[in-house]
């Protein structure tokens, strides 16, 4: 397995056996900070790095296209990161936070006077990243006419601030980020597309994810990261993770602070979301249930009699139980 990310994180003040031994993935450093480390231990991911690898060598325009939250910008940072010009400036520009009327200004500029309220030439994201990488973070948010104007600039290697006669030369790698499938992009010249799966196709990250999260946060909150109890690890690895990475980090955050120092429990897991979405107390219960009747399951190779001994619960009661959870038993016989 290639390195992917700075060292192997959640190793460094980590009792061995918690947040170390479930990072089995590796790590590639993007910057100096912490977090800015990419984990990947899946193929899936594996070809994402490598393909952004391959794409940071060129001179093109790259693409990076994924679900939200899947760690777009952060693949394409490291595209930055990676490239020749990683010595310069990285200049970011969240298209969908600017209102459209202004997009054209935000991104090329404009001359002194073009608008009341900025008396003085205004130097846009463009300019700003002269020489080095500009991240167009939802690419796909930029108006049709800002796009024709990107792609003119691309196209040419030229550009006019608005309200001013005189061309510039665009001096800046540009790398863009975009939402869901393969479509029409502002561009408009040939460009390197890197996709990133959604977190549930590429399970194999979620542990060295958790693990690098644990780590993190348990450094900022100022205690010893444990790790993850056995009901965490499995309750991290049947999650849907339908936010992605983003909903991972966070729920992590949360739960490390709720664990209070201790290895962090499926119920921190459970707990550790929006208000509006703790379970109620009876689907806590039942939720309970079902992983504890497929760890027993699990354990007995899908022997309901051992499965209802170790219980120390009856044949009938346990049949029951399993009937209420909806498990399966055949699915963990041998």
């Amino acid at each position: 397995m290639s390195e992917l990310a700075i060292t192997h994180t959640g190793q460094s003040g980590t009792r061995r056996g918690g947040a170390a031994r479930e990072l089995e993935g590796s790590t590639r450093p993007i910057g100096r900070r912490r977090e800015d480390r990419i984990v990947a231990a899946s193929p899936l991911a594996q070809r994402s790095i490598e393909r952004a690898q391959l794409a940071a060598r060129t001179e093109q325009p790259v693409l990076v296209r994924g679900p939200a939250g899947a760690g777009k910008s952060m693949l394409a940072r490291a595209v930055h990161a990676w490239s020749p010009v990683a010595a310069g400036p990285l200049e970011t520009l969240h298209c969908a936070a600017v209102p459209e009327p202004l997009q054209a200004r935000e991104l090329f500029g404009c001359a002194a006077g073009t608008y009341p309220a900025l008396p003085d030439p205004f130097e846009g994201a463009i300019a700003r990243a002269a020489g080095g990488t500009l991240l167009l973070e939802g690419i796909d948010a930029l108006a049709a006419p800002v796009g024709t104007a990107l792609s003119r600039a691309l196209t040419t290697n030229r550009y006019r601030p608005e309200g001013d006669a005189a061309e510039r030369s665009l001096r800046a790698r540009i790398v863009a980020t975009a939402d869901g499938s393969a479509g029409d992009t502002p561009l408009g010249v040939p460009y390197q597309e890197i996709a990133i799966a959604p977190l549930a196709e590429r399970r194999e990250d979620v542990l060295p994810l958790a693990a690098h999260f644990l780590a993190l946060f348990a450094a900022e909150a100022g205690v010893e990261p444990v790790g993850f109890a056995p009901d965490a690890r499995t309750a991290l690895l049947e999650e849907s993770w339908p936010g992605n990475v983003a909903e991972l980090r966070e729920r992590v955050r949360q739960a490390v602070h709720l664990a209070g120092g201790g290895a962090v429990s499926s119920e921190a897991l459970m707990l550790a979301t929006r208000a509006d979405r703790v379970p109620s107390f009876r689907d806590a219960k039942r939720a309970f249930e079902a992983r504890y009747v497929q760890s027993l399951l699990r354990l007995c190779d899908g022997n309901i009699s051992q499965a209802a001994r170790l219980a120390k619960k009856d044949r009938k009661d346990f049949y029951d139980v399993i009937r209420r959870t909806g498990v399966d038993p055949s699915l963990f016989r041998r």
